[in-house]
């Protein structure tokens, strides 16, 4: 029997992170993936995937939004070559999983393939091409998360699909109706309408990504509608029916009506749930709670001391970076140093296009707490880089303490803001005033000058281009 130092069970951002840091500090690691492809749903079913649909299909739409500003006719053979598209993306995939096949023979991890499940506390059954076991004194679980779905919904994976099965569809849909307005939903419903279908979004609550800041609910509610997204807010969705190549969605609206919506797909993205099936979590003694989460300290160790685990499993955020975070964590914390994670500055970004990211506290969440604060907003469109370059959708709001001017929250919508965000989990991290950021110089004509204008509205109303 293999004896291991470090076991991780999933091979997601997490786990293959959480792999390379305990190789690196010295550790004889082992890595348990139940499928062929290493990194997870990330990189192969979610990501990864959908960033190269976005991609692809924001070029497409860019390229006609041109050809009619610029005043250039549009050629009438020019169409979507939808399946060369999926192929191009399949191809970013299957670098990137190689990239992390190559990662893990560089720190000489051993990869096993097939299902991983508890023994007991220090001992893991492999189930692949063959039954095995190892035996490892400290256990990560990294075994990510699911497509959730609704208790009444039949999900057949061809028309009532997951966001899985909408990075692979064979064609492009006529009409897609999206169940719930988050980030999934979204992402994929921006890709299908940039490509000609037709899509519906319906959502329970009463405006799209509840969780962000109501300022960028707003926004980007307001873009998409433009792009021709068509929104059905507080709409409680009670049937999903299919009747051959069509599918019906009812609902009841905010008036308690019922409605009704017909579409040749429904995608269905009302978030995702704790994956720990057999796992066989208790056979190591290890709780899981009602939600199917694994419970953890601050230390991410469960109640079996040698045993912990990270990402989509644990509570917090559903995030490939939050999970890296912690797989780093975690490793450090074997080894016997002292790291740390803020979980207030891990950063959520939606890749609409625009493009969506938050860091900190939202406007709602210091009003509820009471707190005193101020705001400085400015809009992408009074900048002269989103004016060459026709992304003036959107804006950046500064949330800043009203007695010390501490940095708060910093919430953000428009052209590349998922890399602006950066900037802000960097002065959050270092607790930077809004002075701080407006006294940086910030290089012209760039869309980070958006940055510094509400930094410096943030601070006196200074801002000097509105």
């Amino acid at each position: 029997m293999s004896k291991y130092d470090v076991a991780v069970i999933g091979s997601g951002p997490g786990g293959y992170v959480a792999a390379i840091r305990c190789a690196q500090l010295g550790m004889k690691t082992a890595i348990i993936e139940k499928y062929n492809t290493l990194g997870g749903t990330c990189l192969n079913v979610g990501c990864i995937p959908s960033k190269a649909l976005l991609d692809s299909s924001h070029h497409y739409d860019d390229a006609m939004r041109h050809f009619d500003e610029h005043g250039i006719d549009i050629p009438g053979d020019i169409k979507v070559n939808f399946e060369k598209m999926i192929a191009r993306k399949q191809k970013v995939v299957d670098q990137t999983c190689d990239g992390v096949a190559f990662l893990m023979k560089k720190n000489n991890i051993d990869v096993f393939t097939g299902m991983g499940s508890f023994v007991d506390a220090t001992h893991i059954k492999i189930e692949g091409e063959e039954t095995q076991t190892i035996e490892a004194a400290k256990t990560i679980i990294a075994t990510g998360s699911k497509p959730a779905t609704l208790p009444f919904i039949e999900l057949d994976k061809e028309r009532i699909i997951t966001s899985t099965e909408a990075l692979s569809l064979k064609e492009i849909p006529k009409h897609m109706i999206v169940i719930g307005g988050g980030v999934i939903g979204l992402e994929l419903g921006q890709v299908y309408r940039r490509l000609g279908a037709d899509v519906t979004v319906i959502e329970y609550m009463d405006r799209i990504t509840p969780g962000m800041d109501k300022v960028l609910s707003k926004e980007l509610t307001k873009v998409l509608k433009k792009q021709g997204v068509k929104f059905q807010l507080s709409h409680a969705v009670n049937k999903v029916e299919r009747n051959g190549d069509e599918v019906t969605v009812t609902a009841k609206n905010k008036k308690g009506e019922e409605v009704s919506f017909t579409g040749d797909y429904v995608l269905v993205s009302v978030g995702r749930r704790p994956y720990t099936d057999k796992l066989n979590a208790t056979a190591a003694g290890v709780k899981v709670n009602e939600r199917g989460q694994i419970e953890v300290n601050e230390h991410l160790q469960t109640n079996v001391s040698n045993i912990y685990a990270i990402g989509d499993v644990v509570r917090g955020a559903m995030l490939a970076h939050k999970a890296e975070e912690e797989g780093v964590f975690v490793a450090e914390t074997i080894a016997g140093q002292k790291p740390h994670i803020n979980y207030n500055l891990i950063p959520n970004v939606i890749y609409t296009w625009p493009e969506v990211a938050s860091v900190g506290q939202t406007e709602e969440q210091l009003k509820e707490a009471g707190a005193n604060y101020k705001v400085g907003q400015f809009p992408m469109r009074a900048l002269g880089r989103s004016r060459a370059s026709g992304d003036i959708d959107g804006l950046i709001k500064i949330i800043a303490d009203k007695a010390t001017d501490e940095v708060l929250g910093v919430h953000m919508i428009g052209a590349r803001v998922a890399d602006l965000i950066s900037e802000a989990v960097t002065a959050m991290e270092f607790r930077a005033s809004a002075e701080d950021i407006a006294r940086m110089s910030h290089a012209h004509p760039t869309y980070a000058e958006a940055v510094k204008e509400a930094a410096l509205a943030a601070t006196d109303d200074r801002a000097l281009h509105v």
